[in-house]
């Protein structure tokens, strides 16, 4: 049987669950791709130029930065979470100059994250704004409030 995470074995019934943040799940996507991205990129760069550079040099760095993408993820909701992964973008960018094809790629990706984090932040804000006006709203009406279909078209 799984082991359950410490958020599962606190859980109790009509506990309210707790909103993941959008600009988090969007940052979390790109960052995702691009730690694929480089790998690929990686063993392009092997394979085109192992004779310039050494090769155990090619694939640690390259294989390194993959896996800084993917946990750079785990701090993305931390204050300095967001910083971490603009430097990240910059490196996708700067890594044009060992292979040129990643100027394009590395730009594409940093607008994707730029897009990611304004979209999310927006998208968080709204859905906040709609948490507060449903709690007010429930406060006001406490004999309408409780569960139900959360549309008058859908059945229960």
């Amino acid at each position: 049987m799984a082991r359950l995470t410490k958020a599962q074995r606190e859980w109790r019934p009509g506990m309210p669950k707790k909103r993941r943040s959008t600009k988090v799940m969007f940052a979390s996507t790109v960052l995702l791709l691009e730690a694929f991205v480089m790998f690929f990129a990686t063993l392009a760069v092997f394979g085109l130029r192992r004779g310039e550079m050494s090769p155990v040099l090619i694939l640690s760095v390259g294989i390194g930065l993959s896996l800084v993408m993917v946990a750079a993820c785990a701090f993305l909701s931390r204050p300095w979470g967001i910083g971490l992964g603009w430097t990240l973008q910059a490196v996708l960018i700067l890594a044009g100059f060992i292979e040129p094809a990643m100027f394009l790629v590395g730009a594409m990706f940093a607008l994707a994250w730029w897009y990611g984090i304004r979209t999310g932040i927006r998208l968080d804000h709204e859905g906040a704004q709609r948490e507060r006006e449903q709690a007010e709203w429930e406060a006001a009406h406490p004999d309408q409030a409780g569960p139900g279909p959360a549309h008058p078209d859908q059945d229960p």
